[in-house]
């Protein structure tokens, strides 16, 4: 593939269709604009319980007044929303998936102008959810919309699903992609979330790592016990969880949990390749953080821990008194909240016996309670829709993008990759500095328009023979 101009409208032969879809982008940027925000004014916080029901149905109009099929689909949480358009005999179907559910906004204080009403400010859209995930999913939505408009037809079949539960781990999804794969019958699946690279190229994500958390929970005496008076004689539950922790990681960076890595796979000699391109400069990353290095092992580059190795993490340690001044006691009670990023081959269940056990032999007194969980997702690089959607992002951003075999963040793509066994492509149309989940969350109108072209030129690429 060569280097497209940033303005690049498609010349190739076979190209003229597209080329009056990216027209009429183009002519329609500035209603599409006010589209969007007229969409993201609306609050949908799945945490919080607002908004959603509306959002829902706002969305099943979109796509009736489009010329889709559009339903609303309850689960046991918030509900689903599918859009559909399947008249093209013979050709793919590519399945898009979204969620219109957004973050808390809270603390509002630290918003420069309300998180619903959308504002924009030196070429950016500032409001929840309008990068996470509301400005990319409509981009897509907006793609099927011009094709419709230019040609009253597109050029693949289509099936549009909104999730109104990501923000909160999608526990509905999974029961739900189950029990109706038969409405989710398609070619492949195609993300628009995330962010793209910070140097402002646009890149192509092939899987993500699963999400394990867990908590431990060690007990001493009835109650807290004075230092003194029984130090040395009363175990202390914090030291039996430092003690316990120390076994499951050692000091140069290695997770020492037995059986951990027997079902871990080596990288692909494609995926390896892949990795070699992306650009990451460590030492500017590192000062950007306020580090002196990376975590161990030493040895690893910075995308092969993020892409191919499991971690632990110790999110929170709590015991005893934290506050001023000194109380001396022996604590009757310690805990700590963990989670692992799990790879490709990996289950969640499995890794989880693993800690059960490692902890029964080390620890046998301390309990551990499962948390949410969520597998690993992988889609070959060698994927034959791989090139396609490259090409694509090409043509719709006007720059090359960069392939990522795996991402090191946990998205619910495993329902596509295992339940569905279709190939999964995480393409992002948000600006690396986005500030999703933050205060102030934003999206480039650039981004946006070029995530319409991108969407685009998907439907155009995908039917090609």
């Amino acid at each position: 593939m060569g280097t497209a101009s940033a303005n690049r409208l498609p010349t190739e032969k076979g190209d003229a269709a597209l080329a009056a879809v990216f027209s009429f982008i183009e002519a329609k940027a500035d209603v599409f604009v006010s589209d969007l925000i007229a969409y993201a004014s609306h609050p949908s916080i799945s945490a919080q319980g607002i908004g959603i029901d509306h959002a829902a149905r706002l969305l099943m109009v979109k796509f009736l007044a489009m010329g889709l099929e559009a339903e609303i689909w309850p689960t046991q949480g918030n509900p689903v929303v599918l859009g559909r358009w399947t008249q093209k005999a013979g050709a793919p179907t590519v399945l898009f998936y979204g969620h219109y559910d957004v973050q808390p906004p809270e603390p509002l204080e630290a918003w420069l102008s309300p998180p619903f009403e959308p504002t924009i400010r030196d070429e950016r859209i500032y409001a929840r959810g309008i990068g996470d995930n509301k400005g990319q999913h409509y981009a897509q939505i907006l793609a099927i919309e011009s094709h419709l408009q230019v040609h009253g037809q597109l050029p693949c079949n289509v099936i549009f699903m909104l999730d109104g539960e990501e923000e909160v781990g999608s526990p509905s999804l999974p029961e739900f992609v189950r029990t109706y794969k038969d409405r989710l019958n398609a070619d492949l699946v195609v993300i628009a979330d995330g962010s793209m690279h910070p140097s402002g190229a646009p890149v192509v994500q092939m899987g993500v790592r699963g999400l394990l958390n867990f908590e431990l929970h060690a007990r001493g005496a009835r109650q807290d016990v004075h230092s003194g008076n029984f130090g040395g004689v009363v175990p202390n539950p914090a030291w039996t969880l430092v003690q316990l922790l120390a076994t499951m990681k050692n000091p140069s960076g290695e997770i020492t949990i037995d059986g951990l890595y027997d079902t871990v796979d080596l990288p692909t000699p494609a995926e390896l390749e892949a990795v070699e391109a992306l650009p990451m400069d460590v030492p500017l990353l590192c000062e950007q953080l306020g580090i002196a290095g990376l975590d161990g092992p030493r040895g690893r580059g910075y995308f092969e821990r993020l892409m191919f190795h499991p971690t632990i993490t110790i999110n929170g340690l709590h015991s005893g008194y934290g506050g001023p001044g000194m109380k001396t006691i022996i604590p009757r009670e310690a805990s700590v909240k963990c989670d692992m990023r799990l790879v490709a081959s990996q289950t969640a269940d499995h890794v989880f016996d693993l800690v059960v056990q490692h902890v029964a032999r080390h620890a046998p007194g301390v309990q551990v309670m499962r948390l949410n969980s969520m597998e690993p997702s992988k889609t070959p690089v060698a994927s034959p829709f791989t090139a396609r959607v490259l090409r694509s992002v090409e043509s719709g951003q006007g720059r090359r993008p960069l392939l990522y075999p795996v991402v090191g963040a946990s998205l619910p793509n495993y329902v596509f990759t295992e339940t569905l066994g279709l190939p999964a492509f995480l393409v992002p149309y948000a600006n690396a500095d986005q500030s999703n989940h933050a205060p102030n969350e934003n999206l480039r109108i650039d981004c946006f328009l070029n995530g319409v072209r991108t969407g685009a030129a998907l439907l155009s690429f995908l039917a090609e023979t």
